[in-house]
């Protein structure tokens, strides 16, 4: 950008030399606007723009620092936005052609609170159709490709997001996160990303639901992407905070991180696991990652034990998720939907893919009610656990990056680990734990495989501890373990 400033830089340093003055907002759009038109079309990461708007509000940036005002602690950043959340002047497409014509009339919430916060929307990135997918491609705006390898996916269904952060289209991302959404992209593009405690950021205003959904929903959570775990701090701290009809009667506050030196923390770690195996190359960088911990000082353990297994984790967390997907069907097809399951059941294939799919996914109140329970009881586990030790680190997918794989559905394709095939689906798998406990998680860069990909590692803490899983991922970059590289673009 200038000779202080670079695209690659944090948000956090392009905020305090926009408040310095050594950049202005209307020159700092100028330039990332000039790497969109460089770097993006190989890249397909972002997919509508909104120039003429971001200009004036990037002048009218300008205008107020001029006069003393500041916006606040992202003013004059321009970003681009995931396009699930509704962002007044452009579309919220979420990859399906049915909502090509569909243009909010407000701000999501959490729109809202980035831009009150000073930063410029100039885009939006691509999502997979419905956001449903671990890979980024829909019929409206194509495929997205990974920044380090253009023949692989940067992941889904924030890949559009990961990309562009990763190769400096934009300040930092805001995702969103019920299968890994926000911490497969990071780790497969090598950037930084936080699924964050449930319920602490409002979804108001993302899809899905519906355009107009007021709920909140199950698993469900937007959480920001960016170049340092700072970063992640700097946006979670503007996002996170009670709904329009809770903050009458309550404020967040999150705990400040258990620990503050990389010695201090107490690490447990579950690098691997028969059911859902992990790759040599990804296995290898994080259980170099887990050694550089132990010299630096910290208490690394090799077998904790965990409140459940990865199987039976997995198994609830597939219940609960496929009710949230079985409620936002259309009632016809929910109709359909039963009477599959009723047909898989009665020849006998209730246990195949699809059938477990639709059994979950038109379950019984009653039947959730019982997960759910299952789930508090979990909780529970996690939270003792959690007295035991600060942190667990685990892989946050069985392989890197993925190459692009459209054919099928995600009920039936397959990836190879190490060679032998696997189920797609065991993409879903190393996630489960803390979205299903509701925990904070955050990804950071950990380093790359030999064939130069990307590698990242989930630091999973305890529930509203989002600050020490944050604090952990930025103490690992400080100690020399990871952290995030520019792709060769």
């Amino acid at each position: 950008m200038t000779d202080s400033v670079s695209h690659h830089d944090s948000a956090a340093d392009l905020a305090r030399a926009t408040r310095a003055r050594e950049i202005s907002a209307v020159e700092a759009l100028d330039q990332v606007l000039a790497r969109e038109k460089r770097v993006n079309p190989p890249l397909n990461a972002v997919v509508t723009l909104n120039v003429e708007a971001a200009r004036a509000r990037a002048e009218a940036a300008d205008e107020a620092l001029a006069k003393g005002e500041l916006w606040g602690p992202l003013h004059g950043l321009p970003i681009t936005l995931k396009d699930t959340y509704d962002v007044v002047g452009l579309p919220t497409v979420c990859g399906d052609p049915s909502l090509r014509g569909y243009r909010p009339e407000r701000n999501a919430i959490a729109t809202q609170r980035l831009l009150d916060a000073g930063s410029i929307v100039y885009g939006k990135t691509n999502v997979p159709r419905m956001a449903q997918d671990i890979q980024s491609y829909n019929s409206v705006f194509g495929t997205s490709n990974n920044p380090w390898d253009t023949t692989r996916t940067p992941g889904g269904s924030s890949g559009g997001a990961a990309a562009a952060v990763a190769a400096g289209l934009t300040s930092f991302e805001l995702g969103s996160d019920i299968g890994g959404s926000i911490r497969t992209p990071a780790h497969w593009c090598g950037v930084y990303g936080h699924k964050p405690s449930w319920g602490i950021v409002p979804l108001q205003g993302h899809i899905p639901g519906p355009p107009g959904t007021r709920s909140e929903p199950d698993l469900a959570v937007g959480g920001p992407l960016a170049r340092s775990a700072a970063d992640l701090r700097l946006v979670l701290d503007v996002v996170a905070g009670a709904g329009p009809l809770e903050r009458g009667g309550w404020k967040l506050q999150l705990p400040p991180s258990r620990r503050e030196k990389l010695s201090d923390f107490r690490v447990a770690c579950h690098l691997d696991d028969s059911f859902c195996p992990v790759d040599q190359a990804t296995r290898s960088r994080l259980e170099g990652l887990a050694r550089g911990i132990e010299q630096a000082g910290g208490q690394v353990d090799y077998e904790p034990a965990l409140p459940a297994t990865l199987e039976e984790q997995a198994a609830l967390y597939n219940q609960l998720l496929n009710a949230v997907i079985g409620a936002g069907v259309p009632t016809k097809l929910y109709k359909r939907m039963r009477a599959g399951a009723a047909f898989y059941k009665w020849t006998g294939r209730g246990q195949s893919p699809i059938g477990e799919f639709l059994r979950a996914a038109t379950a019984s109140h009653k039947d959730w009610a019982r997960a759910h329970e299952q789930r508090e009881k979990l909780r529970e586990g996690w939270a003792h656990f959690f007295e035991r030790y600060d942190v667990l680190i685990t892989p946050v997918t069985p392989t890197p990056a993925i190459p692009h794989d459209q054919a099928g559905t995600v009920l039936s394709r397959t990836i190879h680990v190490d060679g032998q095939p696997r189920p797609y689906r065991d993409q879903f798998l190393w996630i489960a734990a803390a979205t299903t406990a509701k925990l904070p998680a955050t990804v950071a860069p950990a380093g790359r495989t030999a064939d130069g990909l990307p590698v990242g590692v989930q630091i999973i803490a305890p529930y509203l501890e989002d600050h020490s899983s944050i604090r952990f991922a930025e103490l690992l970059a400080e100690a020399g373990l990871g952290g995030y590289e520019r792709p060769p673009l």
